[in-house]
């Protein structure tokens, strides 16, 4: 296995570097952060027609690219130095991946080609009221009549599912088992969306109620835990790799305020409080990078243990690490960092939301001893 990133793996990370740091300035995150909706529809234009962001990892046959899972940690980790804000996340991360994993080729051949090129917005609804990842937590029920399925129940902090155009959502029938539905219309029958207020405003969240609403059935009845599971450890490692890219924004930000800002007549960076505060927020930011990477590439390798393993590490590490570095860099800045006008706020909102958004570092860290037996 190569752990180095080629000559056009650099290039990626260039180009997605220009482009955010462009259209995902300080000024375009709060513009869209503040708005209900959360989202630059143009912006998410240009993402998918001038650079193929949407489409990066989805096989040629549905559209898109054909990339791997490291190229597309590279975006991420792009994204998360810049706040990026819309739904790329709940699109690419959960939404895409989920129909990917799903043993549906119809469905596949004929959603995957939208999300690919822009069109479609979606997003993943799994969580309920309790608030859990695993398989126990899904209470959603759907039952099937003579004009289809209908489903019932309630699903919350879903990402970006106010907005979303596609909807997969997890969900019981009477056979045993997690199985996976699509709601195609945002207005669909007995469809209620709700935003919640959030911590992080750059990352919007949503509650959906169904009442007997149609859905359309992915895969096979009562099949689809095992593909979501992979979903959820997929996310997990661009979670990571986006937490990675917020940390090392963050600490950028505070090495550059120690130069500048002076006390006693001497840039506060010579202190040796402030030299000893950047040093372990780089090595958090290492560290966590070394683990984001890792699961890149075990996500390249496919070898389903090693992902799982790797995921569940990632998460745990990377969520911590950027929760650290992003409150020491409002430490750095003194009180003008703990204000609404500075952006270090921004990355320790970011910080706070990312950490429990896939389950809390204590969760993850269950995970990892479970899978690795002990």
């Amino acid at each position: 296995m190569d752990l180095t990133f080629s000559e056009e793996q650099d290039e990626l990370r260039k180009v997605v570097r220009s482009f955010l740091a462009k259209h995902s300035d300080e000024t375009e995150v709060r513009r869209p952060a503040a708005d209900p909706g959360g989202h630059e529809p143009v912006v998410w234009r240009r993402m998918a027609g001038e650079l193929g962001l949407q489409g990066l990892a989805v096989p040629e046959e549905y559209g898109g690219s054909g990339f791997g899972y490291v190229d597309l940690g590279i975006v991420f980790e792009e994204a998360g130095r810049a706040l990026l804000c819309g739904p790329y996340f709940a699109t690419v991360a959960l939404a895409a991946e989920a129909l990917l994993r799903c043993a549906d080729e119809p469905a596949r051949a004929e959603l995957l080609p939208g999300i690919a090129s822009g069109d479609t917005v979606a997003t993943l609804a799994l969580t309920e009221d309790n608030g859990r990842w695993d398989e126990r937590g899904i209470r959603l029920t759907a039952h099937e009549t003579t004009n289809g399925w209908r489903l019932t129940g309630a699903k919350t902090y879903v990402p970006d599912g106010h907005l979303a155009d596609l909807l997969l959502v997890a969900a019981r029938t009477e056979s045993p088992g997690i199985s996976l539905f699509a709601v195609e219309d945002a207005e669909a029958q007995g469809l209620t969306r709700t935003s919640l207020p959030t911590l992080d405003q750059t990352r919007k969240q949503a509650r959906l109620e169904f009442t007997d609403t149609p859905a359309r059935l992915l895969g096979t009845e009562g099949a689809a835990w095992p593909g979501l599971e992979r979903t959820l450890a997929t996310a997990s490692v661009l979670l990571a790799a986006e937490q990675v890219g917020g940390a090392a924004a963050a600490l950028d930000a505070a090495v550059e305020y120690a130069k500048i800002r002076e006390q006693y007549g001497r840039p506060i960076g010579s202190f040796q409080g402030i030299k000893h505060k950047c040093a372990d927020m780089l090595m958090e930011i290492e560290c966590a990078r070394s683990a984001a990477y890792g699961g890149l590439w075990a996500l390249d390798a496919g070898d389903e243990t090693e992902i799982a393993i790797a995921a569940a590490l990632a998460q745990a590490f990377c969520s911590e690490a950027f929760t650290r570095v992003a409150g020491d860099n409002i430490q750095v800045h003194g009180g003008i960092g703990f204000t609404w006008e500075h952006p270090a706020h921004l990355y320790f909102k970011r910080a706070k939301s990312s950490e429990v958004l896939l389950g809390t570092p204590s969760y993850h860290r269950e995970l990892l001893a479970a899978r690795l037996g002990i």
